[in-house]
């Protein structure tokens, strides 16, 4: 919901050190970096050491953010370097409700895991199906001036909404089958929103 808005913000944020700091280190190594401290993440929260979990999941979400600054500072950015960062985050994204669920097993849990994870499911064929589109139509990332490798349609569940919501998740493990019901509700709304939009402009 608010990705856009952010986007130039993080930028300027990650620009000193994506300057100073990382101007040898390759963008793909730091999604693979993220990666592996997101898998460690979910690894901690499975054992039940969330406040170190949180930790780890806040380190994988900058590391996240640097890796697509530093691409587009040092002119590396690639369309490998965007496939690998998307499908690595949605394996993070999946792992840690999972490992929540493990951590603490019940069987509302287990349900409300199930319709996010389904949520998700559906949500990644909504919105990379439409980018595609959009991307075939040259309405994409590159005409808009979007920083990403291809456009994100908006949502009311973008981004930032999702890091925001896991924090809550590793932060309040106890209540974690009605925060993923809450989650997977908004996405539902954001699937339907992306729908209407659809119908409206796709001929």
């Amino acid at each position: 919901m608010v990705d856009k808005l952010l986007r130039v913000p993080k930028e300027q944020l990650f620009a000193p050190v994506a300057t100073r700091i990382c101007p040898a280190v390759h963008p793909t190594t730091l999604t693979l970096a993220a990666f592996g401290i997101g898998l460690a993440a979910a690894v901690a929260v499975w054992q039940g050491a969330y406040g170190f979990g949180v930790g780890l999941w806040g380190l994988n979400r900058v590391l996240d953010g640097l890796d697509g600054t530093v691409a587009r500072l040092h002119h590396k950015q690639s369309d490998l370097g965007g496939y690998l960062d998307i499908v690595l985050d949605t394996v993070i994204y999946a792992a840690i409700p999972v490992a929540l669920v493990l951590s603490q097993p019940r069987q509302a849990a287990w349900f409300s895991l199930a319709f996010l994870l389904s949520s998700f499911y559906i949500n990644g064929a909504s919105w990379m199906y439409l980018a595609a589109l959009l991307e075939k139509r040259r309405q994409g990332a590159s005409v808009q001036g979007e920083l990403t490798t291809i456009t994100m349609p908006g949502g009311i569940i973008e981004g930032t909404e999702t890091v925001l919501l896991y924090t809550l998740f590793l932060l309040f493990p106890g209540s974690s089958a009605y925060l993923f019901t809450l989650m997977g509700l908004l996405v539902v709304a954001t699937i339907g929103q992306r729908i209407v939009w659809a119908m409206k402009y796709l001929r």
